[in-house]
Order: C-alpha cells, then sequence, then structure tokens
C-alpha cells in the first residue's frame, strides 16, 4: 500500500512539473541558434518553402546566385547568435523555431538545420 502512495506522489510531482513547463511556453530542453562560421547572425525565414526556394537560387551561382542572395537579405531576419527559442517543428532541413527572449521574443520562422542547437 505505501508504494502505490509513493508511486502516486512521483506521478503527481512529475505532471505538475511537465503542466508548469508547458504553461511558462519554454521547452524543458533549452534551444538556441548558432551562427554559421564567419557569420554573427542566422537567417529566419518565414517558411520552410521560402528557405528552399532561396537556397536553390543561392546554389545556382552567377545571376541567379545573386538574386538568392539579395532575396534572402529582403525576406529572412536576421536574428543574433545564440538567440534561445523554443522548437515548434522539425524536419531534414530544419526547424520552425519561436524566439524564447529578447526583443522579438514570440517571432516563430524556419531556421536551417545547422543552425540549431
Amino acid at each position: 500500500m505505501r508504494a502505490k502512495v509513493n508511486f502516486l506522489a512521483i506521478l503527481l510531482a512529475a505532471s505538475a512539473f511537465a503542466v508548469a513547463a508547458c504553461q511558462s511556453g519554454q521547452s524543458i530542453v533549452a534551444h538556441k541558434l548558432v551562427a554559421s562560421v564567419n557569420q554573427n547572425s542566422i537567417p529566419m525565414y518565414p517558411d520552410e518553402q521560402t528557405y528552399l526556394k532561396v537556397s536553390r537560387m543561392q546554389q545556382q551561382g552567377g545571376i541567379e546566385g545573386m538574386a538568392g542572395d539579395v532575396r534572402k537579405n529582403f525576406i529572412a531576419l536576421a536574428i543574433d547568435d545564440q538567440t534561445p527559442v523554443t522548437i515548434v517543428s522539425s524536419d531534414q532541413n530544419g526547424a520552425v523555431v519561436e524566439i524564447a527572449q529578447g526583443p522579438m521574443k514570440g517571432e516563430t520562422g524556419f531556421v536551417a538545420k545547422q543552425n540549431v542547437d
């Protein structure tokens, strides 16, 4: 009987912790954005399709590549290195994140896989 009470107490405590974590808007595992080598910021795109389109353009080189660079500068937000984020969803290309702290708190967008820690 005592073991049953201890188990229930532990289960209740774990449930309370999970509910508190969910309600605070903070993920239990902290994530942050990390800039690539020689970069100070991370581009955050409105969605994954835009990221893929711009990336393909940049890989073309020549005029198409330059157009991709220009498009990136107009479409993607430049987010500071080490910005704390919450991962909303992720796949093999990257993740949809929500900025957890700072002046852009609450902004969401897509970042490349190599820029999420």
